[in-house]
């Protein structure tokens, strides 16, 4: 009798699109991503662009572990409308601007881990919203890539995306 010992062909690599875990902590944290989500879309919807929400965000092609969800990110020069998850070498571009809606729970990981990440894979602005004013006293905290990494922004205008935002009470006001 002789012994066949299945093998595998060609192993194709899967790239889960949900992880179980919520969206968001609070129903105002939730509400600001949702808004930012939508107020995004609109101003964008006549451009080659997408906003994307909470969506697994792959930066290493053939580890699928290794991945972030950014509560909004905008990446440009795509083809519009939504993903299951959004992978850097499939569309050939990395998110010009990411939006972390924060929380004393997650200000560890928002401030340096993400940070760190998204400075690394040359985000050009990455912005912090506190909508409760929890930890970050202006509730509103941006950084704009330049030579030696991020440095602060600090008149709350994004040069990417070309608006001047606004805090709106726990919401983010956008402005021409």
């Amino acid at each position: 009798m002789t012994a066949v010992v299945p093998t595998l062909k060609t192993s194709e690599i899967v790239y889960p699109s949900a992880d179980g875990k919520p969206v968001a902590e609070t129903y105002d944290h939730l509400y600001a991503i949702l808004t930012t989500l939508e107020v995004l879309k609109q101003y964008l919807a006549d451009r080659r662009a997408t906003v994307l929400a909470n969506q697994f965000l792959y930066y290493a092609q053939g580890f699928p572990k290794v991945r972030v969800a950014p509560d909004v990110m905008v990446i440009f020069d795509v083809e519009p409308g939504g993903r299951d998850n959004y992978k850097i070498w499939e569309e050939g571009q990395v998110p010009k601007v990411i939006f972390e809606i924060t929380s004393p729970g997650t200000k560890s990981e928002d401030q340096n881990n993400k940070k760190d990440l998204y400075e690394g894979i040359e985000v050009q602005e990455y912005w912090l919203f506190d909508p409760r004013g929890e930890w970050i006293p202006e509730q509103l905290r941006g950084y704009r890539l330049g030579v030696e990494g991020y440095q602060l922004i600090r008149d709350n205008r994004s040069e990417v995306l070309q608006l001047r935002l606004e805090i709106e009470a726990k919401l983010l006001g956008f402005y021409r």
